[in-house]
């Protein structure tokens, strides 16, 4: 029978409307992007009146204490072609795969990607030239750089490439700020200052725009740092990086040494930008980024994943992910878990399945409760219902989809719901045998179980 234009299945008084089933859940979680819903979503209620949906969310996100967002524009720094690349575990990609990742930060809005340590070698070389190129041929939005240690080698070969490529690659020069540092390497600041202007001056003397990267600044000493970034602003940085090389620091701590440098830096010259640099090591990456940019900060580094040295960088699409939930950011970010999956499974690092948002697990669920939840969400011809149910990320906000599966925890509303989506009867007995087998599982059957169990019921049915 049809209603309102909509197929309906009835089975013990429960509709399923298969029309508000869409392709993407057919396609297991990988929808189209959806087309960002208006502030104010209503829907008619059973009396006819207009529901605002966003008021059956009370946020105490915003209720009392919150984060103040920031006054100026947010930057992205990825750094998967280079800090990324660094963890042991990855396997480098080749070229074409590079190429493909650097498309995926420009279409995401990310502002700057650091595309390696041209000083390693000839092969890191011909590596930063290419995707250099990529960006100036193609006109991309996002912006290059490459890294180098505060020495005229790691440099020139920047220089080099720029004049081929036809266009300023940023240096990002870093250097160890810390005691702890400067005890292992028998340095002292004295050095590690004339060291620093100087590599600035040779950079910025041939066009090079430099972020000065202090490594390990969250263990520096403030004055050694201001005595760091005293030099390499006066000898021409356009951007100074504090860096949370192992992972040191909790919010508190990156709220404090941000605020220290944004008020050395406003005083030295305010033209000049201040980047944050995370990494995982406490699974602090994300907040501590959040408080960065909170605390003054311009820019923040990340990457795909989270991939990196040790426990890795901070995770950029997780940190957008949050940008864009709090309403920082307006990113166009459909193609983010695209890009996380993709960086993925190029490097060899599979994604965890519990891995929030793009992980394989973030909106699927077999539990009856849950699935009746979302189901009833969508009877009411809602996705924004739908989507928020049971899920404090909209999986529709970055191109995916709830989906709901069939196991021992499910309901019988799982089963119609899985028969609806795949255009398959829902009649009582078949519902039933599937239950049944569901039930005596120990885990969520797949799809071909589930047809398989279908066809069965199927020829059972054509021989009465």
């Amino acid at each position: 029978m049809t209603e309102n234009g909509y197929a309906v299945a009835r089975f013990r008084g429960f509709a399923v409307f298969e029309g508000l089933i869409t392709a993407e859940l057919r396609n297991r979680g990988t929808a189209q992007p959806t087309r960002s819903m208006p502030r104010r979503v209503t829907l008619k209620s059973q009396h006819g009146m207009d529901e605002d949906l966003e008021q059956l969310i009370y946020d105490w996100n915003v209720a009392g204490e919150k984060a103040a967002r920031p006054p100026r524009k947010i930057e992205f720094d990825d750094e998967t072609l280079r800090d990324g690349l660094q963890s042991p575990s990855v396997t480098d990609p080749s070229i074409d795969d590079k190429l493909r990742i650097l498309h995926f930060m420009n279409s995401v809005g990310i502002d700057n990607a650091d595309i390696g340590l041209p000083g390693a070698g000839p092969h890191v070389q011909k590596t930063v030239e290419r995707l250099a190129r990529e960006i100036v041929e193609n006109k991309l939005s996002v912006y290059p750089s490459a890294a180098g240690r505060t020495h005229e080698n790691d440099i020139k070969p920047i220089i080099e490439i720029s004049n081929r490529v036809g266009i300023a690659i940023e240096a990002d020069l870093f250097i160890g700020s810390s005691p702890i540092r400067q005890f292992a390497e028998e340095w002292n600041l004295d050095w590690i200052v004339e060291q620093s202007a100087k590599a600035v001056r040779f950079a910025v003397s041939h066009g090079i725009p430099v972020m000065y990267v202090t490594e390990d600044t969250t263990r520096a000493r403030p004055e050694d740092i201001e005595k760091l970034y005293t030099a390499a602003i006066e000898a021409g940085a356009a951007r100074v990086c504090v860096a949370d090389t192992v992972g040191h620091a909790t919010p508190w701590g990156v709220r404090s040494v941000i605020r220290f440098v944004r008020q050395l830096v406003d005083r030295l010259d305010p033209k000049v930008k201040v980047d944050w640099h995370g990494h995982q090591d406490r699974g602090l990456g994300v907040i501590n980024s959040i408080a960065a940019l909170e605390a003054g900060a311009d820019r923040v580094h990340g990457s795909a994943g989270g991939i990196g040295e040790r426990v890795g960088n901070t995770p950029m699409d997780l940190l957008m992910v949050n940008l864009k939930l709090m309403g920082w950011i307006d990113n166009d970010l459909s193609q983010l878990g695209e890009y996380v999956k993709f960086v993925a499974d190029v490097v060899h690092i599979p994604l965890h399945v519990l891995y929030p948002v793009f992980g394989r697990d973030a909106f699927r669920t077999g539990t009856g409760v849950h699935a009746a939840a979302i189901i009833k969400a969508k009877k009411k011809g809602s996705e924004w219902l739908a989507d928020r149910v049971y899920s404090g990320v909209p999986a529709g906000m970055f191109g995916l989809a709830q989906v709901i599966e069939v196991g021992p925890m499910c309901g019988l509303s799982n089963v119609i719901y899985w028969l609806a989506a795949n255009g398959l009867p829902q009649e009582e007995s078949l519902v039933k045998q599937i239950f049944a087998l569901a039930k005596s599982t120990n885990r969520v059957l797949t799809d071909e179980e589930l047809h398989g169990c279908v066809k069965k019921w199927e020829e059972t049915s054509a021989e009465y």
